[in-house]
This record gives C-alpha cells, sequence and structure tokens, in this order.
C-alpha cells in the first residue's frame, strides 16, 4: 500500500487526457452519465433567479418567506427520498437503469412546473424533480467511479462535479435569457427537459457496470466492458480482483441475508462500512453546512440583502459566482489525484472559514452604515404611503437614531431611496406594487430585501472568493470519497445513506436561510455558518482517510482498524500510508 501512495503522487493530469485520448469509449461513459450531474446542478440552480419572478407572478408567495423556502426546498426534500430508494435501486436494478429512470423524473417535473398554474403546482413538480436529483446525486459519480481506471477515476468522478457545476451556471445564463421573455420563469424551469432526453437516449446505447454485472453472474458482459476499457494486459488483473473481493462478499451474504434489513445491519455490523460511514457522512454533512446551497439557491437573493435591487442586476452578479464554481471544479479534476482527497478538503475549509468569517462583516457594516430615513420624505411621498410602523415617528422632531433602511425593512415596509444621491436619507413606505411602481416613476430605487451600501462589491468580492475555496475541495471530493470508500457489497447501500445525509442537511440549511436572516440578520448567518465549518473542519481532520490512486480492496483495508489521523496515530501504525 505504501508503494501504490508513492506511486500515486507521480499522477499527472495529462494521463487522463493520455488515457482518454487512447481509449475514447472512457470518456463516453464518463461524459454520458455525467448529464446527470449537469440535471443535477440546473435543478438546483435554476429556482435562484426563477423565484424573483415567481414572486412576482404570485403575490403570496412574495409575502410569505415560509413558501418561498418550500419552492426552494422541495427539490431537497425529493432528494432525500430519491437518494434514498436510489441505494436500493442501485443494487438491485444496477446503475444504468437508475440513471434512466432519473431522466423519466427530471422529464415528469419539467412540465409539470412548466403547465403550473398555483404555487402548489409548482412545489410538485420541484418534488419530482427533487427524486431525480436524488437518484443522480449518487448513481452519476458511482457509475463512472467503477467504469474509471484506478490511476484516474478521482478526475472522471470529477467530471461529475464538474457538470454539476456546470449545470449550475447554465441555469444563470438560461435565467437571463428568459428575463424578457413572457413566461419568464416557466421557460426557466422548463428547459431541464432537453438535457434529461438527450441523457436518456445516450444511456440506452451504454453498457451497465461491470462490477454490478459480475456480482449478479453475468461475467461474460462484465468481461467484455473490461476489454474495452483497459488495456490487455491489464484485463485479466482486474478480473481477479474482482472475482476475490465477489467471493468474499458472497460469503458475507450468506452470513448477513440478502433483504434490505439484513444488508442493512450486515452493514452496521461491518467494521470497514462503519468507519467508510463514517468518513462519508462526515464529509457529505460537512459540505452542506458551510453554507455552499444558500449561495447556490439565493444567491441573487443575497445579492440583493447586499443593495443590488435589480432582478437583472442581481441575477447578472450571480452568474459571476456560479462560474467560479465551474471553475472551481476543474481545478479539482487537475489536482485531486495528485494531492490527494483530504488534504483538497482541510485546505478548502480553512479558506471557506475565513471568507465566511469576512462576509460577516461586510453585512455587519453594511447595516450599521444603510441610509438614514427621511421623515419628511416618507410623510409626503404619497397618501397613506408612508410605512405604518413609522408613521408614528414623522409627528416627532425627529426620529429615533436606530432608524435606518434596514430598519424600515425588518417591518416589512418599503426604502425608496434619495433620488439625488443613493446613499443619502430616504422614504420608508408601504411595501406594494403600487409604491415601488410610484418610486421608479421619480426616478429612484426601490428596495425590499436590502439597501443601498458602499461596502455590496465587497460581498462580490468575498462570495467569489469563498466560491473559489469551496469548488475544488468540498465541492466535489465529498461525491469522490463516497464513490470509492465502500465495500462492492454494500457501495449502493452505504452511498445512498451518505447521499441522504447530504440532503438532509441541505434541507435544513435552505429551508432556514431566509428566517434565519430575518432572525440574526445576514451578518449573524454567515458567522453561524463559519462556526459550522469549523466543526466540519475538525471532523474531516479526525475521521476522513486519504484514498487517493487506491484500488477499492486496498481502501478496504485502510479501514478495517479504523483511521487515526498521524496525531493520533500510535507508532506501531507507522507503515500505513501516511496522511497529514
Amino acid at each position: 500500500m505504501v508503494e501504490e501512495a508513492s506511486k500515486s503522487e507521480q499522477i499527472n493530469f495529462t494521463e487522463v487526457w493520455t488515457t482518454t485520448w487512447e481509449t475514447p469509449y472512457i470518456m463516453r461513459l464518463a461524459l454520458s452519465a455525467g448529464i446527470g450531474g449537469l440535471l443535477f446542478g440546473y435543478n438546483t440552480g435554476v429556482i435562484a433567479g426563477a423565484l424573483l419572478y415567481i414572486k412576482e407572478e404570485f403575490g403570496e408567495v412574495d409575502n410569505k418567506t415560509w413558501l418561498q423556502e418550500i419552492i426552494v426546498s422541495m427539490t431537497v426534500a425529493g432528494a432525500i427520498v430519491g437518494a434514498a430508494i436510489g441505494g436500493w435501486y442501485n443494487d438491485k436494478f444496477g446503475r444504468r437503469m437508475s440513471v434512466l429512470i432519473a431522466d423519466v423524473l427530471f422529464l415528469l417535473g419539467a412540465l409539470v412546473m412548466v403547465i403550473a398554474h398555483a404555487p402548489w403546482v409548482i412545489i410538485l413538480g420541484r418534488l419530482l424533480v427533487g427524486f431525480g436529483v436524488g437518484m443522480a446525486s449518487m448513481t452519476s459519480p458511482l457509475y463512472i467511479s467503477e467504469m474509471s481506471p484506478a490511476r484516474i477515476r478521482g478526475a472522471l468522478v470529477s467530471t461529475n462535479g464538474l457538470l454539476i457545476t456546470g449545470g449550475q451556471f447554465l441555469s444563470y445564463l438560461i435565467n437571463l435569457a428568459f428575463v424578457h421573455t413572457p413566461g419568464t420563469w416557466r421557460w426557466m424551469l422548463g428547459v431541464s427537459a432537453i438535457p434529461a432526453i438527450i441523457q436518456f437516449c445516450l444511456m440506452l446505447t451504454l453498457p451497465e457496470s461491470p462490477r454490478w454485472l459480475y456480482r449478479n453472474d453475468r461475467k461474460a458482459e462484465s468481461r467484455d466492458i473490461l476489454e474495452r476499457i483497459y488495456p490487455a494486459e491489464m484485463v485479466e488483473a482486474e478480473i481477479a480482483a474482482l472475482k476475490e473481493s465477489v467471493r468474499a462478499e458472497t460469503a458475507d451474504e450468506d452470513i448477513i441475508g440478502h433483504t434490505f434489513s439484513d444488508k442493512l445491519r450486515g452493514a452496521l455490523s461491518n467494521p470497514v462500512v462503519r468507519h467508510g460511514l463514517a468518513a462519508g457522512i462526515t464529509v457529505q454533512v460537512a459540505q452542506q453546512f458551510v453554507g455552499i446551497n444558500t449561495v447556490m439557491y439565493y444567491s441573487p437573493t443575497i445579492l440583493q440583502f447586499a443593495g443590488y435591487a435589480s432582478n437583472k442586476t442581481a441575477m447578472a452578479l450571480a452568474l459571476i459566482t456560479s462560474g467560479l464554481n465551474a471553475v472551481g471544479s476543474v481545478v479539482s479534476m487537475m489536482f485531486v489525484d495528485r494531492y490527494g482527497r483530504r488534504k483538497l478538503m482541510i485546505i478548502s475549509m480553512f479558506g471557506i472559514i475565513t471568507c465566511l468569517v469576512i462576509l460577516a462583516a461586510v453585512f455587519n457594516e453594511a447595516s450599521n452604515h444603510a441610509p438614514k430615513i427621511d421623515k419628511r420624505d416618507s410623510r409626503n411621498f404619497a397618501k397613506n404611503a408612508t410605512c405604518p410602523a413609522f408613521a408614528p415617528f414623522t409627528a416627532s422632531r425627529s426620529p429615533p437614531s436606530n432608524w435606518n433602511c434596514m430598519k424600515c425593512l425588518q417591518y416589512d415596509c418599503g426604502f425608496c431611496s434619495n433620488g439625488a444621491q443613493e446613499y443619502a436619507p430616504g422614504a420608508c413606505i408601504v411595501q406594494s406594487a403600487d409604491m415601488k411602481a410610484l418610486c421608479h416613476s421619480k426616478g429612484r430605487t426601490f428596495f425590499k430585501d436590502g439597501c443601498p451600501s458602499k461596502f455590496g462589491y465587497l460581498a462580490i468580492v468575498f462570495l467569489g472568493l469563498y466560491i473559489i475555496v469551496y469548488a475544488p475541495g468540498m465541492g466535489t471530493v465529498p461525491w469522490i470519497v463516497n464513490s470509492e470508500i465502500y465495500p462492492l457489497r454494500y457501495r449502493g447501500l452505504a452511498g445512498g445513506i451518505a447521499a441522504v445525509s447530504n440532503w438532509m442537511s441541505n434541507l435544513v440549511v435552505s429551508e432556514t436561510f431566509l428566517t434565519l436572516t430575518n432572525a440574526v440578520g445576514s451578518s449573524g448567518t454567515f458567522l453561524l455558518f463559519a462556526g459550522s465549518s469549523a466543526v466540519g473542519l475538525f471532523f474531516i481532520w479526525l475521521l476522513v482517510p486519504e484514498t487517493k490512486g487506491l484500488q477499492f480492496e486496498e481502501v478496504e483495508k485502510l479501514l478495517e482498524g479504523g483511521f487515526r489521523p498521524s496525531l493520533l496515530r500510535p507508532t506501531t501504525m507507522e507503515n500505513q500510508v501516511e496522511t497529514p
């Protein structure tokens, strides 16, 4: 194992291209399955822009924060169910069939949202899409992993991560493209049907995973696929490794049984699976509690919090963060098989914590320096236009000093900025479509989610930096780790458990973000994420081993006795693979 680890240090990113150039079939498999990642990214990212226009069409959505959170998070709720069922379905019917079922769910969900006449229909469509996202989130990287040679497996699985972030970037482009088109959000949500149809057709022409086929006594088919993936001199060694792994697992199955409950009990009684789950669940939960999906689901809203009132401007700026996420995934592909999974995640977490703390400080300063309220402007803006909470102060000599734009918005009112100078005192008025139109007719800007701020550009800068440090590490590596850390016999089941933990964490974050910002402000919310990120960093250091360049069987041996970081490792364990 030590020898294998030293060899992996010599892996160069060009080897990926050399291997796939010599065997283009490998890249065809990876990209076809990776469309599931594209759909995953698109359907989770598109709501960030679509929500702005759904609020405009349905007043009840605009007025109810909890309804906005449900529309956003319902895909996540569906993904929990999809990931849970996906683990069993992968083991029972295979990886290829799971991808096909996910595509059907993507298509149905898109069609339901396009014809939605009420918020509950949008929620139903988001739920169906979520079922597909959950299955794709674990099946696509699993299929790619089992189709890839070990030395480039990490980079090829990263193509799934790249396509996830690419799908999110595409969703922002599509959002901008349909801003001035009748039906805006319907087009935004409906476009996802196209890649679902494309992937369905492609997967019909591709084979099942050779590992799954071998495990199900379809050895001739498995050999045929391996011969198309590996050089001739390596095929026999790969088949021998599969044979030994399946033999051991078959013996194990005879003891633990065949039903789901028996498998679950057997998995939890197996020390390799338990240690693998400790690592796999840790990285999946940590990935969500750094707050990434508040940025991906609500980035235009966050930028409106920072003072960019226009929907189009907020979406255009959000496109920058999404593009950086896609670039970061490319960086991950370049370094994950050279520098390792564990190291990339730890470096990534340090950068994330730093950016979150700075973002908390930026939003705190923006809140403290928000424009003051002009008493006369608020009183004389229009008949019955003054914010009800501020109205009593208009008759006093001067309003309380703590009344500024942020205070106005906290009472669900709107702020019409000063016409001459945006950062000067403005009017605190009733929040309604009529008042917004009247404010605009006076050549002024209407704010209802955030306030004019000289610090707004800093929010863009550090959101961008946050994405840059997140994407190459915590963005793609958790999925790579979970595709290679479990024994074959339990890979579908354990991968499903870890994926469910990811989506449950995602649900908690996405369902509470707007509520948190209302309760403790944007600054307090980012500070909470910084704290949860620090906890995640500790457990990654404590529980997650390095798996770069290792065969699946070698990963099992690494986990048999439980992983310990080098700082806590007894001297008798020095012969193990060195992990920082």
